[in-house]
């Protein structure tokens, strides 16, 4: 049974504050980490009135008028937390993150406790987060980027095991090498493995190594990635990719952080943090039985998302600085700039390959170009479709005419299929049969124009 020294002890270890309140909101007790956060010692703060603490605050002002604890009345209706800065008596401001618990009603020594939380490195965190455009390699300030590198930093701090998801091509990988460089783990050694680059028989011996005549060609032992990354990070990229029988492996090691050897039953202790990454649906997979549950919870302690490249359009011209300088550093004596109507461009297409298509597109282009300036006829044809696509639909939805057959045919935003069939077959009259120009003179895409010809059977 715990006594009550043992219980002072417990508390005044809490990284919390806590303070005991009577029905009067008295302080009737309070831990060391309340008393630091207050700036004022147990004696000064014992037997005062709550509000007096808070002074200035909303809360405190809450109190003064209604004459009962909101705090309380919040905690009964089952809301969660409130946030303040409190100004300590030195003159020093500290904002707290603060929430009560109401004790049973037979508990005779205090009515409710009141939980303090500094949130002084938290807020240092989200300003960082907030002045930054790149952490690592990740470039972005869209809300979705600097709410990612805020879950970066956080989560860097920590020991626990990351889950990142996101499509191909997102960034995965630069979200786990950036949660390394900003960690305690910095100096040690940072490790990935592409799970779904091995076949099943061989994944095994990579991941955890395999003692010498472990299997044929096993001349000598070899030590595995966990091994190689002890006191650093092991990435593994693609975790969906892992079969279940090594599925099975990687639990005990994220249990009992040890592994074994192929070949061996000697268990080695190894200290690794464990970030996955994957693309895949894993509680779809769960579902299904193609995943193990108790893993899949093991791995997303710390789950990060990493937003799709059509999610965050903003950072694309940010992202074509940032590209284009280094593309550029492998091209010297080249000075390339890239055009307003490429960016515009870029900004119409849906980017299924996200950030790498991106790089991809921009490698194109610089084959492409054939003057110091990156214009749209120098994208790829998929993003010089996505542009077409979008003015045809910007015209139809409001039609802007000029003269000739686009004056005389397309007066109506929509058309009789009768109709647009002999527009068509007029405007290839009056060019000849050129298909290039009759798209001009209808104001649409030759590809468009293609595929009505093609709709209504024109040769």
């Amino acid at each position: 049974m715990i006594t009550l020294s043992g219980l002072r002890q417990f508390l005044d270890n809490l990284e919390e504050g806590i303070l005991f309140l009577d029905q009067q909101r008295r302080v009737v007790a309070i831990n060391e980490a309340a008393s630091h956060m207050l700036g004022q010692n147990h004696g000064n703060i014992l037997d005062k009135l709550c509000p007096s603490l808070f002074q200035g605050t909303a809360c405190a002002r809450s109190c003064g008028k209604g004459g009962h604890c909101t705090l309380m009345k919040n905690a009964i209706q089952g809301k969660k937390v409130q946030d303040l800065v409190v100004q300590r008596p030195d003159g020093t401001l500290i904002p707290l993150r603060m929430w009560a618990m109401v004790l049973p009603s037979d508990e005779k020594l205090a009515y409710c406790a009141v939980v303090l939380r500094d949130r002084t490195h938290e807020m240092q965190l989200e300003e960082a987060a907030s002045n930054r455009l790149r952490l690592g390699g990740l470039v972005g300030h869209s809300v979705g980027m600097r709410d990612l590198f805020r879950q970066i930093l956080r989560a860097a701090a920590s020991e626990a095991s990351i889950l990142i998801t996101g499509e191909s091509g997102s960034g995965k990988e630069l979200v786990a090498q950036a949660l390394h460089e900003n960690s305690s783990r910095a100096k040690g050694p940072y490790v990935r493995v592409h799970c779904a680059a091995f076949p099943e028989q061989l994944l095994e011996g990579e991941l955890f190594g395999h003692a010498r005549g472990a299997f044929t060609g096993a001349t000598t032992a070899r030590e595995g990635r966990f091994e190689a990354a002890h006191g650093g990070t092991l990435l593994l990229d693609e975790i969906g990719e892992v079969p279940l029988n090594i599925q099975v492996k990687l639990l005990r090691v994220l249990q009992e952080h040890e592994i074994e050897r192929l070949g061996e039953n000697q268990t080695r202790k190894v200290d690794v943090r464990i970030i996955a990454a994957t693309h895949r649906d894993l509680p779809a997979m769960v579902s299904r039985g193609e995943f193990r549950a108790d893993l899949y919870y093991r791995l997303r302690v710390l789950p990060l998302h990493v937003p799709a490249l059509r999610e965050r359009k903003e950072d694309i011209p940010l992202l074509v600085s940032s590209m284009l300088a280094n593309i550029l550093t492998r091209h010297q004596g080249r000075d390339i700039q890239i055009s307003n109507e490429a960016l515009e461009a870029f900004g119409a297409y849906s980017w299924p390959g996200n950030v790498r298509e991106l790089v991809n597109a921009l490698e194109y282009a610089m084959v492409h170009v054939d003057g110091t300036t990156i214009l749209e006829r120098h994208l790829p044809p998929e993003i010089q479709e996505a542009v077409h696509q979008v003015a045809d639909s910007r015209a139809v939805a409001a039609p802007a005419p000029a003269s000739g057959l686009v004056q005389r045919y397309y007066r109506a935003p929509v058309q009789q299929e009768g109709q647009e069939k002999q527009t068509l077959l007029l405007a290839l009259k009056e060019t000849g049969g050129n298909k290039a120009a009759a798209a001009e003179k209808l104001g649409m895409s030759r590809t468009t124009l293609w595929k009505r010809l093609k709709q209504y059977g024109i040769d």
